[in-house]
């Protein structure tokens, strides 16, 4: 018997990756009662079971959540191999799900969401300690997450538990957030001020090739790259989980579309780590003229 189980933190996605595990050949039971899971265990055991088996435990489970804290060794004391895949997301984001979703997060009660939140944190931290998988959803697409879960449970690759995300965006708008690095792009030619430019994007082959159309752009992107490889065995060990890289330009549709785009083609081919591409503000210009 295989066994998964998924935990993390409300609203990062659980119910999402149960429905992808279940399309994966995995039998899904959600919100298992601590004190069930190993009578649950060993009656799958004794029936000879092959089929993988994915348990969803976490807060909602109340006060047994410490319970867990002394099943699970005995599991493994009990022979019974199991793995933990830990869902993630940061907390501006979570709380950005909770009220689109005008859901009530489990441990809030009468406080703020972010009340809520800091406390689950603390009781799942050792799930989070021990997990063998964590997939920070925070940027992630529903097909995003799928190809990640294939990627640990299907492909079975070497999974390091780093996402990285590639994108870009115009100062005038702000500097993302979440950025881990930010590198300004406006040195490069700006497609701007020619007219027949100006209303393409650097998703558009035109504006590419005026943008790298000098030794720049193409050292740029070498220098970055060398460094950009450097950095992601590094943060892989130090245990990173999330990784943003942004470039800006002035308004996020030119130059820094086609920087970003650049670097992501240069990495994509990785197995080492999950890679999206996004444009924040491609098209607030358009929106703004009309």
């Amino acid at each position: 018997m295989k066994l998964l189980i998924l935990t993390g933190m409300s609203g990062a996605g659980k119910h999402t990756a149960f429905k992808i595990l279940e399309d994966f050949g995995y039998r899904c039971v959600d919100n298992l009662p601590v004190e069930l899971l190993k009578s649950f265990v060993e009656l799958n055991h004794e029936n000879g079971d092959e089929e993988p088996v994915a348990v969803g435990i976490d807060v909602r489970g109340g006060a047994s959540m410490d319970l867990l804290r002394q099943v699970l060794p005995e599991l493994e004391a009990d022979g019974m191999k199991f793995e933990i895949l830990f869902l993630d997301a940061e907390d501006v984001v979570l709380v950005k799900r909770y009220k689109e979703t005008r859901r009530t997060h489990p441990l809030s009660g009468a406080t703020s969401i972010y009340t809520g939140i800091a406390e689950e944190r603390e009781r799942v931290q050792f799930l989070r300690d021990r997990a063998d998988y964590i997939v920070d959803t925070s940027h992630l697409l529903t097909r995003e997450l799928r190809a990640e879960l294939q990627k640990i449970f299907i492909d079975q690759d070497d999974y390091r538990n780093l996402f990285v995300t590639v994108m870009s965006f115009g100062f005038k708008y702000g500097i993302p957030q979440d950025a881990d690095l930010v590198f300004d792009v406006r040195f490069l030619p700006n497609p701007y001020y020619i007219a027949e430019l100006r209303p393409l994007t650097g998703n558009d082959e035109a504006i590419q090739n005026f943008v790298m159309q000098n030794d720049d752009g193409p050292e740029f992107a070498d220098k970055l790259e060398e460094m950009i490889r450097f950095l992601i065995p590094r943060y892989i060990d130090e245990g990173k989980n999330q990784l943003v890289i942004c470039f800006g330009c002035t308004g996020g549709k030119h130059r820094s579309v086609t920087m970003a785009n650049e670097l992501y083609n240069r990495l994509k081919d990785s197995a080492a780590y999950g890679i999206r591409v996004e444009h924040r503000d491609i098209d607030k210009d358009a929106k703004r003229g009309k």
